[in-house]
């Protein structure tokens, strides 16, 4: 009976070590192991989407919209600079407590559980969701599925003259690179989806402009040319990427806002709403996008198919291949190759069975458009 009531003590007086983290910890888990065990169940997901997450994506993306900076990129500095002054504070303490190292050592293992637990939980519930309680093939009547070589061939032909029609509307340097501003182009991200939603009604969403991300050239190095940070709504954009690609990607993101989970359906997304733009440049950086994802296909299987409808490309949509060619070997190393296998696990996670090789699988989307 006093072996019994010394071990309820004993845990009694860790919990109270850091009680506030405990809870959070032991919230943050039962969250990741609900939507683990739910995610099976699209009606309960859609249910989630409905009724909590698209509610609070439009809540927060209203909210953050007018300010003039990422408020994600923010959050996330914050948390970088926090991360860092607690492990310096937990080995000075580790050094000057040496009576209560055990202590020390076991709140900073609770904390680190806690942070990664509330983190990976509301990614889970305000992102994760998105993957289970939505379908955009379903909803949109548009379903991607394995092409012949033909069919890949004449679509690929086709998005060749698209690309080099657009390709002659758009501002070119002195090398005949892509250099339209892409201050305008942000600025009218925010009506990109207008014409879209006519036709798709599922891709339906309030007016918001995506945002340049302030440390853009970080984003390089880890291969990520945008991303949709959750938490508040917004749609980032690394400005460090080849100019081409920055109006497609901004799409790309806008269409993760509005609640486009896959990368290949977000990617198809972005080609429509490109497509269906006014602005020479958005088109352009459509088509490019296109192009790109049927020419990878294309030289998979047919190699001399793929080489001769490249000796057709104009000369400023091949400037614009070779500028982004030389843009990511000169970020090419165990960074980003180590970033590559994290988004490839973490796609995979979620149920995209390609991983990283998803994006690329647009292309059966746009052989079926």
């Amino acid at each position: 009976m006093n072996e019994l009531k010394r071990k309820k003590l004993t845990f009694r007086g860790w919990f109270r070590l850091c009680p506030v983290r405990h809870c959070l910890l032991l919230a943050g888990g039962l969250l990741i192991g609900g939507y683990f065990a739910l995610r099976g169940s699209a009606a309960v997901m859609a249910a989630v989407c409905r009724g909590f997450v698209r509610p609070w994506h439009r809540f927060f993306s209203r909210l953050t919209s007018p300010l003039p900076f990422s408020m994600a990129e923010v959050l996330i500095a914050l948390a970088v600079l926090a991360a860092a002054a607690y492990l310096v504070g937990f080995l000075v303490r580790l050094i000057r407590r040496r009576g209560e190292r055990g202590r020390t050592v076991y709140r900073f293992f609770v904390t680190a559980a806690m942070a990664f637990a509330v983190v990976y939980g509301g990614f889970c519930l305000l992102w994760g969701v998105y993957y289970y309680g939505t379908d955009f093939e379903a909803a949109s009547g548009v379903s991607g599925a394995p092409s012949s070589t033909a069919q890949l061939e004449t679509v690929t032909r086709w998005f060749t003259d698209l690309v080099n029609e657009y390709g002659e509307q758009v501002q070119r340097d002195e090398n005949g690179e892509f250099s339209e501003d892409l201050d305008p182009i942000f600025a009218r991200s925010a009506a990109l989806y207008d014409a879209v939603e006519e036709v798709f009604p599922c891709l339906a969403g309030d007016d918001i402009a995506a945002k340049p991300f302030f440390f853009s050239r970080a984003m390089s190095y880890i291969n990520f040319t945008g991303f949709f940070f959750p938490f508040t709504a917004e749609a980032n954009i690394n400005v460090d990427s080849p100019a081409a690609f920055v109006p497609s990607t901004i799409a790309h993101e806008i269409a993760h806002q509005r609640g486009v989970a896959p990368e290949d359906e977000a990617n198809f997304c972005a080609y429509l709403a490109c497509m269906a733009s006014e602005d020479d440049d958005f088109r352009y950086s459509g088509a490019f996008g296109a192009y790109i994802y049927c020419h990878n296909a294309l030289s998979k299987i047919d190699k001399t198919a793929a080489s001769q409808i490249w000796s057709t490309l104009s000369d400023g949509v091949l400037a614009d291949i070779r500028a982004a060619n030389a843009h990511y070997e000169q970020y090419e190393g165990k960074v980003q190759d180590a970033a590559q296998k994290v988004n490839d696990t973490y796609l995979k996670a979620f149920s995209e069975e390609s991983g990283v090789q998803s994006y690329g699988e647009a292309a059966d989307l746009l052989i079926a458009w």
